[in-house]
């Protein structure tokens, strides 16, 4: 698939369903042994009434299609999915550009501790573990990693 047009982006309200379905997607093929806490039809309202329209939502685009999504809760990367068909091509690396430059001075992120890909990722983009706890403080009870970034001095 060569990418004709690749654009990073606020979301819309009218990008909603399609952020919910990238989140599912990618949910799905990254973490196929972890218990989802809600159902599909409630991640799409979520996505649909809070996360879009109520905090600082991202897409990455091609060709106009929703195929990577971010979202910045204050201080916190609280969300960064891609479609798995778009994994690898850089669009992850355009996104964390993107939430450095919101948040200069750092930003933090938790991800499970079983998901080595997205921990190697972030470990590349320079994010450091800082805590490591067994899940009791997460809706899915899995054991996961606090990581860190601050801007180099």
């Amino acid at each position: 698939m060569e990418i004709n047009s690749f654009v990073v982006r606020r979301a819309v309200d009218s990008d909603a369903a399609a952020v919910a379905e990238v989140w599912l997607r990618s949910f799905t093929a990254a973490l196929p042994g972890v218990r989802r806490a809600h159902t599909d039809d409630q991640v799409r309202s979520w996505f649909r009434e809070v996360v879009v329209p109520g905090l600082e939502t991202w897409v990455a685009t091609v060709d106009g299609a929703v195929v990577g999504m971010m979202v910045l809760d204050g201080d916190d990367l609280d969300q960064l999915y891609l479609d798995p068909a778009w994994r690898g091509r850089g669009m992850g690396d355009r996104l964390v550009e993107v939430a450095k430059r919101r948040r200069p001075a750092g930003l933090a992120l938790w991800t499970f501790q079983i998901n080595e890909p997205a921990r190697r990722f972030y470990e590349r983009h320079g994010f450091i573990p800082t805590e490591c706890t067994d899940g009791h403080r997460n809706e899915e009870g899995e054991p996961d990693i606090r990581y860190q970034w601050r801007p180099e001095k």
